[in-house]
């Protein structure tokens, strides 16, 4: 069963690369608490879409969505925080978006939000979504529809805040 609006957030374990390049592992209790984050999952980092036109325009449209009350933007794949790391270094996410690694499948399992990618060589990853989660608990949450690119992106959640 999937997550909805007004439930609490998993309690797992997320990684993500510190500016010196050593693995910051954090759960997301702490993660969550006190703030509101503005998180957004995807297939696979370098994937088409997802290098395209899902990360860099929560990069471009950071500042805009803090000016909202967002505190912090957070990109989610199933993925390891070396890969992420990366990937948002390619992208100039730093201090923008934080990279998180989901290399376990955990959070995205617990979510219940798991796609079967098998046939294409990438295994179980991350349906398309984006959530907004205020101190723990989702006050927003938008799935994408299988192949589908829209209602998850930045310029969506700006238009909705």
């Amino acid at each position: 069963m999937a997550i909805k609006v007004g439930d609490k957030v998993p309690s797992v374990t997320l990684r993500h690369l510190n500016e010196d390049g050593s693995v910051n592992a954090v759960s997301t209790d702490d993660y969550f608490k006190g703030k509101t984050v503005a998180l957004f999952a995807l297939p696979g980092a370098y994937t088409r879409t997802c290098s395209s036109r899902h990360l860099p325009g929560y990069v471009q449209s950071a500042a805009a969505l803090k000016g909202k009350g967002i505190d912090e933007i957070a990109c989610l794949s199933v993925n390891d925080a070396f890969v992420m790391g990366a990937w948002g270094r390619e992208h100039n996410a730093g201090g923008k978006v934080t990279m998180l690694g989901d290399g376990s499948c955990e959070f995205t399992e617990a979510v219940g939000l798991t796609v079967d990618r098998r046939e294409a060589g990438m295994g179980i990853r991350s349906q398309r979504y984006s959530m907004v989660v205020e101190d723990g608990v989702v006050k927003e949450l938008n799935v994408e529809p299988s192949g589908e690119y829209g209602i998850s992106s930045a310029e969506a959640m700006l238009a909705k805040r």
